[in-house]
């Protein structure tokens, strides 16, 4: 199972976002977070979870 700071579990992503686990799982399940299936656990690289952040992130300010 992949281990280290390179990898992270739904749980810590829901705590680092302030969201239920539970939605992380469907962010994965519905293709929008990539993440490596692991015996019915789920981990998600760093990179790729940087890059989810980053397609999601809005700008709304008036220009």
């Amino acid at each position: 199972m992949p281990q280290g700071e390179n990898w992270l579990t739904t749980e810590e992503i829901a705590n680092d976002l302030k969201v239920n686990v539970n939605t992380v799982r469907r962010w994965i399940q519905s293709g929008e977070l990539v993440a490596l299936d692991v015996g019915g656990e789920y981990r998600v690289s760093r990179q790729d979870y940087e890059d989810f952040v980053r397609r999601r992130k809005t700008d709304k300010r008036k220009q």
